[in-house]
């Protein structure tokens, strides 16, 4: 049974923490929404649906939000108890800062663990639903995502490409080109605008596109045969402006949530993605062996080559020798000598590419798979660490106890990206990446609980004035009894 002190010190923890929580997870949406505005504003999204983006994309920030949460609510919880002198009166009456922070380092833990089976179970699903809601928005929707320059065969029964797309949201079209799909014995049609413009339609299950300036060109095929399609004459009309709309219910009626990417190793869970390291690791190796033969056999092919005594029996007295060599056939041997190592250069580089992003890819599952244990590691420790700041800095409130949590937040996460960079780039172990970071705090929150523990003045500006008190001295005059001088 918890007792009464039990009882107030997690009231108290818990205050500060739902707050911090909320505005926390606020500020990782809004930063999600900036960054993904692009990708859903203008497709005629509903706002239940954009809401729903947002709840899965959300989702996964949790991750990165509970420890920060526990970091700033245990900073908070205990400065407060300092300040309030709270602290002090425990210690009179016998009861340890262990004992006080007990309770808070088993829910804590509690969190640690709920985390863990939230990252491992609960997020790979809205991750996938997330990814995917995105894909069929950008695929299905009515602004769909035109390429300039390129082929779209998006809209069923057409194919569409513009040479240009301009304005504030992409309305407007210069080099229009729109060829309805048909096979040989239906009606063929093809229009060629100047420009055009999309039009919000009456009917959202249309896409209204208005154009200026050009061609409609019609063969009425359809029901004919074949001599009276040879004679068929074609037919070109000429428009100033031409309304058209394109049949769009199919897209738009398509399940948003409709889930057509399935194999991204964010989706899986911590056994899942043991089997995917290991169907990784295999295929490196496989990989790894091919070029080796590869390059091996082509650099052989280049040495042989530069080394032509080699096809005699007698190599010492048949080898052929530059100098000995004259004219033509001399710039030939060192021109097809040249040729063969530049090749031999290119396919290296190519396979540097290519082992460049299979190390990446490796290394980016692995540490996803490490991390969902590692961030509830992380909350433990950044427990250990606001805890005993709070004690030792005694001060609550949103003042200092928020910049030194955001400090300490903003060095533990340039480690992880920091780290991260490396082990894609395969100058770090991947498995070291993702804990490099807990291994280096960890023993700062063991250094910082002990401070707490041993009442450590390490925050006290009077105690570094006197321990910096001999030097400034040696740069200050004595003004004592100036006046008697």
């Amino acid at each position: 049974m918890l007792k009464i002190l039990d009882r107030y010190i997690i009231k108290t923890f818990f205050g500060p923490f739902f707050f911090i929580f909320s505005v926390l997870f606020f500020i990782f949406i809004v930063n999600i929404i900036w960054v993904q505005l692009g990708q859903f504003m203008g497709k005629g999204l509903s706002y239940w649906q954009i809401l729903k983006l947002l709840f899965y994309l959300g989702v996964n920030v949790i991750s990165m939000v509970l420890p920060l949460t526990i970091l700033l609510a245990s900073i908070m919880s205990f400065g407060e108890f300092g300040e309030r002198y709270e602290l002090a009166a425990m210690k009179a009456a016998g009861i340890p800062l262990t004992r006080v922070m007990t309770p808070l380092l088993g829910i804590s833990t509690a969190l640690a663990i709920m985390l863990f089976f939230f990252s491992n179970n609960i997020i790979p699903d809205f991750q996938k639903k997330a990814k995917n809601m995105l894909f069929n928005i950008a695929q299905t929707k009515p602004a769909i995502n035109f390429t300039p320059g390129q082929f779209i065969d998006q809209i069923p029964g057409y194919m569409v490409k513009f040479d240009k797309i301009y304005g504030e949201n992409g309305e407007n079209i210069e080099g229009v080109f729109v060829h309805k799909k048909a096979n040989a014995y239906e009606n063929q049609q093809s229009v060629v605008a100047e420009k055009g413009k999309f039009v919000p339609a009456v009917n959202k299950n249309f896409l209204k596109l208005v154009l200026y300036n050009g061609y409609v060109f019609e063969d009425a095929f359809a029901g004919k045969g074949d001599n009276v399609r040879q004679k068929q004459p074609d037919q070109a009309i000429k428009f100033d402006t031409l309304v058209s709309h394109f049949d769009i219910s199919e897209i738009i009626n398509k399940a948003i949530e409709k889930e057509q990417i399935t194999d991204d190793y964010r989706f899986q869970t911590y056994n899942q993605l043991n089997e995917t390291v290991s169907k990784s690791k295999k295929d490196n190796k496989q990989f790894f062996d091919n070029i080796g033969s590869e390059v091996l056999n082509q650099t052989n092919s280049v040495v042989s080559y530069m080394d032509k005594g080699n096809k005699h029996k007698v190599a010492a007295k048949t080898q052929i020798k530059l100098d000995t060599v004259k004219g033509d056939k001399k710039l030939e041997i060192i021109y097809n000598s040249y040729n063969r190592l530049d090749n031999l250069k290119s396919t290296l580089d190519s396979k540097k590419n290519e082992y460049s992003s299979n190390v990446k890819y490796f290394s980016k599952v692995v540490i996803y798979q490490q991390r969902i244990v590692a961030y509830s590691v992380t909350c433990i420790i950044f427990f250990l660490i606001g805890a005993s700041l709070g004690s030792i800095i005694r001060k609550g409130g949103m003042g200092l106890p928020v910049i030194i949590a955001i400090v300490i937040f903003i060095v533990f996460y340039v480690m992880n990206v920091g780290v991260e960079n490396l082990s894609w780039s395969g100058k770090m172990n991947p498995y070291l990446a993702a804990w490099l970071p807990n291994l280096i705090l960890l023993p700062f929150g063991v250094w910082m609980t002990y401070k707490a523990l041993t009442d450590s003045q390490l925050f006290d500006a009077e105690k570094y004035k006197a321990l910096f008190k001999p030097i400034t001295k040696r740069f200050t005059k004595s003004k004592e009894h100036q006046r008697y001088q």
